[in-house]
């Protein structure tokens, strides 16, 4: 498995709870307000296509496949990935 963080920009709907409940789904914790990081078998493009079919067209994600993080004065951590 690898650590992903996938960061969304929300506009015009704003539907967080879509989001959010999608994000239990993987069992996600949230690193900052709009930062989310998890751990998937999955690559970075297909996790991004599967998230593009939670939010509306005119908001923004990205998805990123990291090896290595720091973090500081945050709400949480991989560290804290079950």
């Amino acid at each position: 498995m690898a650590l992903f963080f996938l960061s969304y920009d929300l506009r015009n709907g704003r539907d967080y709870e879509k989001m959010y409940k999608e994000l239990v789904t993987f069992k996600a914790v949230q690193v900052l307000e709009s930062v989310w990081c998890f751990n998937s078998v999955s690559t970075p493009s297909a996790l991004r296509d599967h998230f593009c079919g939670v939010v509306d067209s005119d908001d923004g994600i990205v998805v990123i496949q990291a090896s290595y993080w720091a973090t500081y004065n945050t709400k949480g951590t991989p560290k804290d990935l079950k």
